[in-house]
């Protein structure tokens, strides 16, 4: 047999199909090559003797594939920006698609198949959910990335699209969907019940471009009380194409990942049909966007324990009059510090995922937002990994399928500026009130533009938190707050331990002004049974979330923000009385029923009313007998006359039977 060395020969076959090499057998391409694969290392091709012409074979195989290749693509792209305070954000993108006719056959190819089944089974036509941990900081850190778009409340929302033609049909679906959700992200999504799920009417809007139907009905879900963990971001990486084993995703580290100051994972599912009629097709992003300390990020790996550095390494402001040897005021760094990829993320880069890349030129995967005079280094420096960029403050970088890329970064006088991406609105609510019985809700909603903005306000309560409608009241100050700032109002009351309360409201907020939103609720009593352990810590009430609708009528994209979670202080019973009443119960009971238990039963005998026992009388002559021998075997002392005189008898006794 003649041996060829697959690795040149099938380069742009597998770049340009985006699939396993494993598929190509003899059984199915019916040609006399066989195929021996091995992963990680040269690929090497046996053809069998006669066998000529490869490359006309292998041009056959790719354009017999390239109509089932040809639609389904997949893209991913990193961009990092620095922020103020020693801070990093980093902007994870991963997108692929398949044909609604492939999807529908369960041939997925780069969609993932596990969330494919699940779609189709619970008939869900567009899919949003989101993993959230931390707060964003709009004063230091400016605008929110992708628009909020992909930005979810703290702890775990979703929303979906589901097809039915019935509500009744449409709730059992959705709870068919996040069941299957909560066993496949390994999170709680299964206590999304009635009580916890809404239907917004204005909030949320169909991203996909397909023709919409008259029986689509939008749920949503939030459990603002989901801790975010390693546990939930495994199974988000098995979903991309290379696993987070090569490509940006090799940077996603759990350590990393949940260190962050502010962590967003998203997946977005959603149909797209061309402008141009062409095939319509299911697309799925997966994004994770995070805020990343340097300094606490790049602590090294051997001490992660923050320890106070030594003194000599700190820059100090000898100005001071208190300054000494053992004294040392830290001087305010003015610019950035040096860092580098493998530094931050624990890890360079572990080249490229083959997955979709093209087959000539070069995409460029890392975005790295600097300024044009900091210096970036690459390493290792022989990498031609840079892409030209039409934008002077964007160094774009390529990645290589053979080879590790590092970036290096040094340091930088002047501190990042976020005056070109100011947040169009900041919003802040709280709870205000006291007592047990009753409270408040207070939310500031603060426009610092030169326009007046739009937005629509929502907000999902449970079913124990009960407001006063009544009590609702809008007040501006500022410029145009003669007005009111309402509009139109939704509210769809809550039933008790049947579902929660809807609240969605239109507002106008003026330019340069700022809305306080008010209303009073009542709190609920709780059976016993429904407090959770830690009772007395509070329940969690989701954040409201905020759509802020285009000024321009050009654009289509709308703005999202959304506020913290509460913490909600119910009537809480003292849970340690049923312990102390059990305890003292027991114990009563323990003492007094085994008193009266043993003066009933038992039977009270002097000792001189005790009959003699011929079975206990020899008993104790024996053993007196075996204590006298022991002693008389130990030198005789101590030997009771008694015992030796009742000895002999016995001996004699013994020889005259004998």
């Amino acid at each position: 047999m003649e041996m060829f060395h697959g690795k040149d020969v099938f380069a742009k076959v597998y770049h340009s199909l985006g699939m396993k090499l494993s598929a190509f057998t003899p059984e199915t391409l019916k040609t006399p090559y066989i195929y021996q694969i091995v992963s990680q290392t040269p690929i090497t091709v046996f053809a069998a003797p006669g066998a000529m012409y490869l490359s006309t074979i292998l041009v056959l195989i790719v354009a017999c594939l390239a109509e089932y290749t040809s639609a389904s693509t997949y893209h991913e792209e990193l961009h990092l920006q620095p922020l103020p305070q020693s801070a990093l954000l980093a902007t994870f993108s991963f997108q692929s698609n398949t044909t609604v006719s492939a999807f529908e056959q369960q041939n997925y190819n780069l969609f993932p198949r596990s969330l494919g089944q699940i779609l189709q089974h619970t008939h869900a036509k567009e899919l949003h959910l989101r993993f959230s941990l931390g707060r964003w900081d709009a004063q230091t850190w400016g605008a929110r990335p992708r628009g909020g778009r992909r930005e979810g409340g703290t702890g775990v929302e979703l929303w979906a699209w589901v097809e039915a033609d019935t509500d009744e049909e449409a709730n059992s679906r959705w709870l068919a969907l996040v069941n299957a959700l909560s066993g496949l992200f390994c999170a709680s999504l299964n206590f999304i019940d009635s009580t916890k799920t809404i239907r917004p009417r204005s909030t949320f809007e169909f991203e996909g471009t397909a023709p919409l139907s008259d029986n689509l009905h939008l749920l949503h879900g939030v459990l603002p009380h989901e801790v975010v963990c390693t546990e939930n971001l495994t199974p988000f990486l098995k979903l991309l194409p290379c696993k987070g084993k090569a490509g940006i995703s090799s940077l996603l580290d759990g350590h990393k990942l949940f260190d962050a100051s502010w962590q967003t994972m998203a997946i977005d599912v959603r149909p797209i049909c061309p402008s141009d009629g062409g095939e319509c097709l299911v697309d799925i992003q997966q994004t994770v966007d995070m805020v990343l300390d340097l300094d606490r990020s790049m602590r090294p790996s051997k001490d992660p324990i923050p320890r106070p550095p030594p003194i000599e390494s700190i820059a100090c402001n000898t100005s001071k009059p208190y300054h000494s040897d053992d004294t040392c005021f830290p001087e305010i760094q003015a610019g950035e510090r040096a860092w580098s990829i493998k530094e931050v993320f624990g890890t360079p880069f572990k080249g490229a995922c083959p997955i979709g890349r093209p087959e000539s030129g070069s995409t460029a995967d890392v975005h790295l937002h600097v300024a044009p005079d900091r210096e970036v280094r690459k390493e290792p420096a022989s990498t031609n990994a840079v892409v030209g960029s039409t934008d002077a403050s964007v160094r774009s970088y390529a990645l290589s399928v053979e080879t590790d890329l590092d970036l290096h970064l040094s340091a930088y006088s002047t501190q990042p500026s976020t005056d070109l991406n100011k947040p169009l609105l900041h919003a802040e609510r709280t709870f205000s009130g006291h007592g047990q019985e009753r409270g408040g809700v207070h939310t500031v909603l603060t426009n610092p533009s030169g326009n007046a903005v739009q937005i629509v306000y929502l907000e999902s309560l449970p079913w124990y938190l009960k407001p006063y409608m009544h009590t609702l009241r809008a007040h501006a100050t500022g410029a145009g707050a003669d007005e009111s700032p309402i509009q139109s109002t939704l509210y769809r009351p809550g039933i008790d331990r049947q579902r929660g309360a809807h609240l969605e409201l239109h507002l106008t907020i003026p330019a340069a002004s700022t809305v306080t939103l008010t209303y009073d609720f009542e709190k609920a009593i709780l059976r016993y049974t429904e407090y959770p352990p830690d009772a007395n810590r509070g329940f969690d009430v989701a954040p409201a979330i905020i759509r802020i609708l285009p000024s321009d009528p050009a654009e289509i994209k709308s703005t999202y923000l959304r506020t913290t979670s509460l913490l909600l202080p119910l009537p809480t019973p003292d849970f340690s009385m049923p312990y102390n009443v059990i305890i003292l119960t027991s114990t009563v009971i323990a003492m007094g029923f085994g008193s009266i238990f043993n003066l009933i039963m038992r039977r009270f005998v002097a000792a001189d009313e005790v009959e003699n026992s011929g079975l206990l009388v020899t008993l104790k002559e024996r053993v007196q007998q075996r204590t006298a021998a022991i002693k008389q075997r130990f030198g005789g002392r101590g030997k009771d006359p008694g015992i030796k005189d009742k000895t002999a008898t016995a001996n004699g006794e013994a020889k005259k039977d004998r």
